[in-house]
């Protein structure tokens, strides 16, 4: 059957007319024939539309309802028999229409562009996928773009913001352009001009070690009655020890090794008895001084007040006969974290309760006693004292050995100057060596510390010097037979001649204890040797200082320091002349020509002004009031170091 044509509407009204027209036919054959309906509109398939046929009858059979939405099938009465079909319905696409369709808005990109390059290490593909998928979408409708545009919660996300890197360093070129820049600017800065009006504002630094004194300044030919202060020749250069010999293997070459840690007895110590505990206040001082103690670490300035004080309490004759030793470790040494504290509570109670055995060292039948039977008998020779130094110190858990050696003690004669030294022979003397705090061994000498042979008898005195020296000083006097117990801090170890001649090539001067009591040290005073020449037509500088930087009469001496004086006797000594010496602190010094200081065969002295007229201890006592008095007010002194003079 061929097509037939649709029929034109002009409006919507007309079709829905011409539809009802269709649908309202009558089922007899006497009507009027029914136009058939028209073909589905183009552009569908022609499956989905059939065209009814009609009958042989003359009824046409009944449309299909449409399903569109957007037209729904309204309900009409029946045409009326005889009316005039209704025109066909236009087209969907109404190409005859004169209106212009309505044109899209702008499409909107659907990816993002990099506005600027990115770095070395960006990548496009990783910022491409980092932008949602809804903006990569084609916009397929006008709606879908209008919705895009007027809304804002459709906004596209903002540019994924890569991690910062670290600024790559500066290239050759930028390091050179930033050196001459840097140049230039410090070029032209102004140089600072001193203003002769600012003040001088002294920075004192207590902490800190003084440099050496002032220069030596000259002096006249003739005999001064006050120091002057002109500047004049330099002093002349110290002599050095002779070089050593070909045994001397040099600094560092060998380094001792420490003895091994003796076993733990078995045994416990006895308890500690009830009457020495101590009080609350006790307690609360020692744990301020276990405090400042913890930042000190010289043992010239540390506070050793209650290891001393601890140590006087427990007399050889209270002490119990089944395990002496046991109990003086318990009583001496418990209640002390500090092995350095432990170490010299030990020392001081060997200066309380044991004596130096003159009778059997003069008599030369030393007896071997027993440890026990020399702490009940209070007397001892070297020997004793260090044996019972270690017994104690190792029940308490120190680690110490007894040292046997040399000793320039009592019955040494020193070396005179270009003599040779005697053979090796390191014998006679003993001592300990202990380890103290971090590790460290000390050498230390509890005979010589517990007091003195002078002219025969022995003069019990504590000298702590003999706790507190270093390894280095206490080499000066101490010579081990094994080489493996100098425990020098450089680990040299000297030689026996070197030992033997000393420091000062020759006779050394005398050094009286006093001195050190007092904070000055016999191993900084210059000159050193004996025997000074009245000939030589130089100026000589007397010079001292204390033992330690940190020490301060007041604090761990008996007060302010004494006057110091030169003892002369004048051009060709015809005039006596007690001369002070400068002090800045930490050293004393005095410059005078060799010619003021006597004639041959006299002596120079050097000692402290301790009575100033009525008073009895004039500690503190400058030059300016000494010179006001002199002449007027009786003075004493007691002497630190002799010189002997010569041609």
């Amino acid at each position: 059957m061929a097509e037939v044509e649709e029929p034109q509407y002009a409006s919507l009204k007309e079709r829905i007319a011409a539809l009802n027209q269709q649908k309202n036919f009558s089922s007899s054959g006497d009507g009027p024939k029914k136009r058939p309906p028209p073909p589905p509109p183009p552009g569908r398939p022609k499956s989905e539309v059939q065209v009814p046929m009609v009958n042989g009858n003359g009824a046409a059979p009944a449309l299909p309802r449409r399903t569109t939405a957007t037209e729904p099938i309204l309900e009409a009465p029946d045409i009326v028999p005889g009316r005039r079909a209704p025109p066909p319905l236009p087209g969907r696409t109404n190409t005859n229409s004169s209106l212009p369709s309505p044109a899209l808005p702008t499409r909107r990109p659907s990816s993002q562009t990099l506005g600027t390059r990115r770095g070395s290490n960006a990548s496009d593909v990783s910022h491409i996928s980092a932008i949602s998928n809804l903006s990569l979408q084609p916009i397929s409708s006008h709606t879908s773009a209008t919705s895009t545009e007027t809304q804002s919660t459709r906004k596209l996300p903002p540019t994924l913001d890569q991690a910062k890197l670290p600024p790559l360093p500066p290239t050759k070129r930028e390091r050179e352009a930033q050196a001459a820049r840097e140049a230039e600017s410090a070029t032209s800065i102004a140089p600072v001009r001193a203003i002769k009006s600012a003040p001088i504002v002294p920075q004192v630094k207590e902490t800190q070690r003084p440099g050496l004194p002032p220069r030596l300044p000259s002096r006249p030919a003739k005999s001064p009655s006050i120091p002057q202060q002109n500047e004049g020749p330099s002093l002349p250069a110290r002599r050095l020890p002779p070089p050593p010999s070909a045994g001397f293997t040099g600094p560092g070459s060998y380094t001792p090794p420490m003895p091994r840690r003796p076993e733990a007895r078995p045994e416990a110590p006895p308890p500690v008895p009830i009457s020495s505990r101590p009080t609350t206040a006790q307690i609360s001082a020692v744990t301020v001084r276990a405090a400042s103690n913890s930042v000190i670490t010289c043992l010239v300035c540390r506070d050793f007040s209650r290891p001393d004080t601890i140590a006087s309490q427990f007399p050889n004759h209270s002490l119990p006969r089944s395990d002496p030793v046991g109990y003086l470790a318990n009583v001496l040494c418990a209640s002390f974290p500090s092995h350095t504290d432990k170490a010299r509570a030990i020392f001081t109670w060997c200066h309380h309760n044991i004596a130096y055995n003159v009778e059997e060292f003069f008599g030369k039948c030393i007896k071997n006693r027993s440890v026990e039977e020399t702490i009940f008998h209070g007397k001892a020779v070297c020997q004793g004292y260090a044996e019972v130094y270690q017994a104690i110190a190792r029940r308490a858990g120190l680690e110490c050995v007894v040292i046997g050696g040399h000793g320039k003690g009592y019955g040494h004669n020193p070396l005179q100057k270009g003599q040779a030294p005697p053979p090796r022979d390191p014998t006679g003397h003993a001592w300990n060596a202990v380890r103290i705090d971090n590790g460290e061994w000390k050498l230390l000498d509890a005979c010589w510390g517990a007091g003195a042979l002078m002219n025969g008898q022995y003069h019990q005195g504590f000298n702590a010097s003999m706790f507190y020296m270093s390894n280095d000083m206490f080499g000066l006097k101490h010579f081990p037979s094994d080489s493996r117990h100098f425990y020098r801090s450089d680990g040299r170890i000297p030689t026996w001649d070197e030992y033997m001649i000393g420091p000062t090539n020759g006779e050394k001067a005398a050094w009286y204890g006093n001195g050190t009591k007092e904070g000055i040290s016999e191993f900084t005073f210059m000159p050193a040797e004996k025997h000074l020449s009245v000939n030589s037509n130089q100026v000589i500088r007397f010079q001292f200082g204390k033992i330690c930087e940190h020490w301060d009469g007041t604090k761990h001496g008996k007060g302010k320091n004494y006057l110091l004086v030169l003892c002369t006797k004048g051009r060709d000594g015809r005039k006596d002349e007690n001369i002070p010496l400068e002090h800045d602190g930490f050293w004393w010094w005095l410059d005078i020509n060799s010619v003021d200081l006597g004639a041959p065969g006299q002596q120079v002295k050097l000692g402290a002004i301790t009575t100033w007229g009525d008073n009895k201890n004039p500690r503190g006592l400058t030059k300016q009031e000494y010179y006001q008095g002199l002449g007027r007010v009786g003075w004493s002194m007691e002497f630190y170091t002799i010189w002997e003079l010569v041609p």
